[in-house]
């Protein structure tokens, strides 16, 4: 019998879906969160007065996360889930949010507490209230933060918005709500390499950037770690910006001109002195630096490559082991 009414609820919550929020909550290892993110979201949706779905999605986590979530799942009917069948990392698991939230008001947000769900009436406010299409956060410090890790945070929001389309704000969060239109054009950008705060950038709508102190998280440790960091901003440059491909290209113009100048002096000095075999260590330096310039480029290069090797095979985002939801498609 509960069965059945619990299938009868979520029908209901499918049928009056332009009332309903979904709520997108990427996981990996956050068996010491949840718990206290359940709390925490249920209050604050319940003062925000309507009808909502959580959505976790389970990126093939190895502790006690699933088990969690299916135990919350049977006795909370706005708790739905998404289990992968391994590590597919987090642009994957908001893209399956994505495909997969069917509220009028969709948000994305971490189950650390770093992104408040508090400020989640105040975004659903601006939304209804002042014609925006989406409601971004943005921390305005970076409190507890290392300063290494900081400083280079700053720089690459500032290279990237010179280099690309992409507007990204400094200290932009994942964490944001949107209307489900412009989700809709996000998941019509089926792309395998995601950079997702470059896509929410890209594809512009009206945004309200809503800023507040950064959190620390509420328990578990931070699975971004600073070489991984850096390799998602590498990730995010090549995939919104062509300017490493064309410094590579000067690179390689500058050097031809200066080659054609050196063969030149080169020939006047053998006319001239005869002496062909003076210089042989400037010579050796510089047919190193040559080297290693030509090298560095074919490494931009091999880097486009690389992601066009990955899109052409066409591999799925994510693969589903199992789910709560009753119209998934496994593979995605």
């Amino acid at each position: 019998m509960r069965l059945l009414l619990d299938k009868l609820w979520r029908l209901i919550l499918k049928t009056y879906i332009l009332n309903e929020i979904s709520l997108i909550v990427p996981c990996y290892n956050e068996q010491e969160s949840l718990p206290v993110f359940f709390n925490e979201i249920n209050k604050t949706m319940k003062t925000m007065g309507c009808t909502y779905e959580l959505l976790f999605v389970d990126d093939g986590s190895s502790d006690n996360t699933l088990e969690i979530l299916k135990a919350a799942s049977e006795n909370d009917p706005h708790i739905r889930y998404i289990s992968f069948s391994r590590n597919f990392g987090k642009e994957s698991a908001m893209y399956a949010g994505f495909c997969n939230a069917h509220g009028k008001y969709i948000a994305v947000m971490d189950a650390d507490l770093q992104d408040p769900p508090a400020l989640l009436p105040e975004m659903l406010r601006l939304i209804k209230e002042d014609g925006y299409d989406s409601v971004a956060t943005r921390r305005i410090s970076r409190k507890g933060e290392p300063a290494i890790k900081s400083f280079f945070a700053r720089q690459f929001y500032k290279l990237i918005n010179r280099i690309s389309d992409a507007n990204i704000v400094d200290g932009a969060r994942d964490f944001r709500l949107m209307k489900k239109e412009m989700v809709d054009v996000i998941v019509s950008m089926s792309e395998y390499n995601r950079f997702s705060k470059g896509i929410f950038g890209w594809i512009g709508f009206k945004t309200y950037w809503l800023p507040f102190e950064n959190h620390e998280r509420i328990a578990g440790e931070t699975k971004w770690s600073f070489w991984k960091l850096f390799k998602y901003a590498i990730e995010g440059i090549i995939n919104f910006s062509n300017v490493p491909l064309n410094i590579a290209s000067w690179f390689g113009i500058f050097m031809t001109v200066i080659d054609f100048f050196a063969i030149i002096f080169i020939v006047i000095r053998k006319l001239i002195f005869g002496d062909p075999v003076a210089g042989w260590a400037s010579t050796v330096c510089i047919i190193t630096l040559i080297g290693g310039i030509q090298l560095f480029c074919m490494g931009i290069m091999g880097q486009y490559i690389s992601k066009t090797y990955s899109e052409v095979k066409n591999r799925p985002h994510y693969i589903v082991s199992e789910s709560s939801l009753d119209d998934i498609e496994k593979i995605k």
